[in-house]
């Protein structure tokens, strides 16, 4: 039988609008190795790996009459060469260059009658690189036991793994009555899902999520009901703006080992002197109590006890030592006031750590929302659990998401070519005109910033001053 959506891989299916693309995005560069980046050894790739996500074989495809959440199928017409594309930038294509691309596929809906995710070799960079973006909608990855597929292209070596070769065989797509009998049979059995699917149907998209996907109410505790109010959040369009940040890890290190914080709080404070000279930048008032309410996923681990701790996955390892090898790691989300109103960088980020520091302490008691348990890293699917807690909560509660994922700090290769930079781009939503996605890898920080065409037409600044900033927290550090 045809496995059903979940709730929430249904709200995000529904909650689709023009100006709100649900699909999160993930580019890579890549260093050509001497052999060069042939497209066709890309599909043949792609292919071998597919069988470890078996969903992006698969489409939607809804129940007549709505009386159910919608249900996977195997897509017997599945074309590789559909999903995984060529594109070209005029040589030598320049950063700039590339982030417009970046922009326009993003801003593009995936086609809903296919699998939901596009894959695009980029050639003609500069400096004898390539890119890789994908873009997997959210409904298909974000699950405990869903991965997102540049996860399982990398490899540690530039020897790819050796994979068997699957001969795959669509299973028969089920008919319209055979949905509809057990539709039937499963509101009369689960009657509050039910109503939950009904109210999707009639685009109470939110309020059924969190009816029946989980209780919120701990990320709600950590701050007021709504967020100050902010340029941040403004009518959007369906066109976007792509910028990146590329900075080293051992900056923030550093900061960490001379205030005491963790990676975390010195990214947050970085990202709160950036946001606070833009905002100053447009003219906009900024008072001593001036805050921008940011909704932040954190790392932390169960211990023995089942009490919650942070755990800074970005610190060397030899400062983790205290976390239990068998401990189980988890992502969870709060809600944090960035002091944009502070001149003081090293007051910000004394602000921040007591705010994050907080939140830790009360975890054992108040958990926040849960997004992931999962052993290791991954990023992608850590930065679609964040963009899950944040669908589920008023757009009117925070102003922007910055979601900051641990990834690997060892080179990663796909087929052959040695992953250079990974920067992720997080979809907005609505009446949300900026999100900031980071991963640390190999030893450096990368920012994405999505933007709306309109509402942040100069991201660029926020960039430039994301740079200043960290130069700020290190001059304080002496």
């Amino acid at each position: 039988m045809a496995t059903r959506l979940t709730t929430q891989d249904a709200s995000f299916y529904f909650l689709e609008a023009s100006s709100t693309p649900m699909h999160l995005g993930s580019l890579a560069i890549l260093q050509v190795p001497e052999a060069g980046v042939d497209y066709e050894e890309l599909l043949t790739h792609v292919e071998r790996r597919l069988p470890l996500v078996p969903r992006y074989r698969q489409r939607v495809r809804e129940v007549a009459l709505g009386l159910a959440r919608p249900v996977w199928v195997d897509d017997r017409e599945f074309d590789i060469t559909y999903h995984v594309r060529r594109s070209a930038l005029p040589r030598p294509g320049s950063d700039a260059q590339l982030h417009d691309l970046v922009a326009r596929l993003t801003s593009r809906p995936l086609d809903r009658t296919r699998p939901l995710w596009e894959m695009y070799l980029v050639e003609g960079l500069s400096d004898n690189r390539v890119a890789i973006f994908t873009k997997s909608h959210s409904a298909l990855v974000g699950d405990e036991g869903s991965l997102e597929i540049s996860q399982v292209l990398l490899d540690p070596s530039s020897t790819p793994r050796p994979t068997e070769e699957e001969l795959w065989m669509p299973t028969r797509e089920p008919r319209e009555a055979e949905l509809v009998l057990d539709a039937v049979a499963e509101m009369i059995a689960r009657p509050r899902e039910g109503a939950a699917t009904l109210k999707m149907a009639l685009g109470d998209l939110v309020g059924s999520a969190v009816e029946v996907a989980g209780n919120v109410a701990a990320v709600v505790r950590t701050a007021t009901a709504s967020a100050p109010t902010s340029p941040l959040n403004a009518a959007i369009s369906r066109n976007r703006r792509f910028a990146t940040v590329h900075t080293e890890l051992e900056d923030y290190r550093r900061v960490r080992r001379r205030f005491g914080c963790t990676v975390n709080d010195a990214i947050l404070a970085v990202l709160t002197g950036a946001l606070r000279n833009w905002l100053l930048s447009r003219g906009e008032p900024v008072t001593a109590y001036s805050t921008v309410r940011a909704l932040v996923p954190m790392a932390v681990y169960i211990s023995g006890d089942g009490s919650e701790e942070e755990v800074d996955l970005e610190a060397d390892p030899v400062e983790r030592e205290h976390v239990p090898e068998n401990a189980e790691r988890k992502v969870s989300s709060f809600l944090v006031d960035l002091p944009v109103g502070e001149p003081n960088a090293v007051v910000r980020l004394s602000h921040i750590a007591h705010a994050t520091e907080a939140h830790t302490r009360a975890s054992s008691t108040v958990t926040a929302q849960t997004l992931v348990r999962m052993s290791g890293t991954a990023p992608a699917t850590l930065h679609a659990m964040g963009l899950r807690v944040a669908s589920s909560l008023s757009q009117r509660m925070f102003n922007v998401m910055i979601s900051n994922v641990p990834g690997p700090q060892s080179p990663l290769y796909l087929n052959g070519a040695r992953m250079l930079e990974m920067y992720p781009v997080s979809p907005l939503l609505k009446n949300q005109a900026l999100s900031i996605g980071l991963t640390s890898y190999d030893g450096h920080v990368y920012y994405g910033l999505n933007a709306d065409r309109d509402a942040m037409s100069d991201v660029e600044v926020v960039t430039a001053l994301l740079y200043e900033s960290l130069e700020e927290l290190l001059d304080a550090c002496g």
